[in-house]
């Protein structure tokens, strides 16, 4: 059984997924991750898809060295992205997990949420480059863990709206303009 970073609030209406070891960038599967986070998981999944489609792209926030400018970007108010099949693709195995999970737990799958999204460093896998003149030079993969929680939302209630016209506080500021114009003491 694999430890997770953090529980979710409530055991019995939430579903886990975690994979280990995957041998898909790290950084470009922890921006995939931030832009699904807090997404119910369907909306999660048409987004995934998506973005393998080049409908929509992923929003690069942290690790944005000598990545492009798209016209895509600008939903998401910033300027790189792009489009990481591979990460997607990985991250869609997980969200079909996490769905299996919560049918054997009978949740409701229109109403899961994302809560908690994680993308950590897995060890680097070594390889090796021969370059010219007898050098040997280390050629690495940087693989990741992913792990996924997903929460059961409870039924949206609104808030009561009252019929009683609400009483503007006032600061002492405005109290002293308000005299002023007035011209009486309140």
């Amino acid at each position: 059984m694999v430890k997770y970073s953090r529980e979710p609030s409530n055991l019995t209406k939430s579903a886990k997924s975690y994979g280990s070891y995957l041998r898909v960038h790290f950084k470009n599967t922890y921006e995939t991750a931030s832009a699904i986070k807090g997404m119910l998981v369907k909306d999660a999944k048409r987004y995934l898809n998506d973005v393998i489609e080049r409908k929509r792209c992923v929003p690069f926030r942290k690790f944005r060295g000598g990545v492009g400018r798209c016209a895509q970007a600008k939903q998401f108010k910033v300027t790189q992205g792009r489009w990481p099949e591979k990460s997607c693709r990985f991250l869609l195995d997980l969200l079909t997990n996490l769905e299996a999970n919560a049918e054997v737990k009978g949740l409701d799958m229109d109403n899961l949420k994302l809560e908690h999204v994680q993308v950590n460093r897995a060890p680097v896998g070594r390889r090796r480059s021969y370059r010219a003149h007898g050098r040997i030079i280390p050629f690495l993969s940087h693989p990741c863990h992913v792990e996924l929680i997903a929460v059961e939302q409870d039924q949206h209630v609104p808030r009561h709206t009252s019929t009683e016209k609400k009483v503007r506080k006032m600061n002492k500021r405005e109290l002293a303009r308000l005299r002023l114009r007035s011209g009486k003491s309140l």
